[in-house]
């Protein structure tokens, strides 16, 4: 935990790297210091079939799964912060976003727990 899974259109990855941009991801979480950094999971899924308000504009959408417990400011600023980042790393893509879903602690569960 937290969870950050990355969907963008499939010439995203032709502007960079899925490494690059998993880590930029992954840097940017880190540097809030608001989860462990052994805890970070980040993915990235492409699309080549999607519509974007009936366009085929390229997109980022970062969804981001974190335990609750964070403040609405940490979240909004981890928000604003990877959105920034992803924005200087794709200057030429028009669609980039993110929003956060807090995880219930009395719902969670992994294996490690059981």
């Amino acid at each position: 935990m937290p969870h950050f899974v990355i969907e963008c259109s499939e010439n995203v990855l032709k502007l960079n790297s899925p490494e690059i941009i998993m880590e930029r991801v992954y840097d940017i979480a880190n540097s809030t210091e608001l989860f462990h950094p052994d805890e970070i999971k980040v993915r990235i899924n492409p699309y080549q079939h999607y519509n974007t308000g009936n366009t085929k504009d390229d997109f980022i959408h970062v969804f981001a799964n974190i335990m609750e417990g964070r403040t609405t400011s940490q979240k909004s600023n981890l928000s604003k912060t990877i959105v920034t980042n992803l924005n200087l790393l794709f200057p030429v893509v028009p669609i980039i976003s993110m929003n956060i879903r807090d995880f219930e602690k009395s719902t969670y569960v992994n294996k490690q727990m059981i």
